[in-house]
């Protein structure tokens, strides 16, 4: 099985390549695309339907780690604002996504859901990650969450 099969459990086991940090509800994890740099996204540590399925705890400290998340795509992105989406629609799982928005952004796309893109922004080989291009901004995140994470 690839990682990409089962996000969450090759999360937990240590073989997706997209995990940047393990935080307390889940894994922050870098986005598969780019075409809005520092888009990263929350799997749950558990396969769950929906966000209500978590106990209060559980799912008070799902969102929470999801801002924290946001918080650190702010300080190394420092893009307009921080757009939240949970989902489990496609992707038969709770997971959040959270998109940095940024003044670059043709005014009509900036106003509207990352999901009016074109679709091939979500398949397409010339922003898909690659490390060589994209660790920089990775590991600038990835500091900054471990840092916010260390002073909560």
């Amino acid at each position: 099985m690839e990682w990409y099969e089962n996000r969450i459990l090759s999360a937990k086991n240590g073989t997706n390549p997209m995990v940047m940090v393990e935080m307390k509800a889940g894994f922050a994890v870098f986005g598969d695309v780019q075409f809005l740099p520092g888009y990263c996204v929350l799997l749950p540590k558990h396969e769950i339907f929906q966000l209500n399925e978590l106990p209060l705890a559980e799912r008070t400290q799902f969102l929470s780690d999801m801002a924290l998340l946001g918080d650190a795509i702010i300080a190394a992105c420092e893009p307009l604002r921080v757009n939240y989406d949970v989902l489990g629609n496609a992707d038969q799982f709770l997971h959040a996504h959270i998109f940095p928005r940024y003044d670059w952004e043709e005014s009509s796309r900036r106003v509207k859901p990352v999901w009016l893109y074109d679709e091939a922004n979500w398949y397409s080989e010339d922003i898909a990650y690659r490390p060589e291009i994209h660790d920089e901004l990775r590991n600038r995140i990835k500091e900054e969450l471990v840092k916010l994470m260390t002073e909560k």
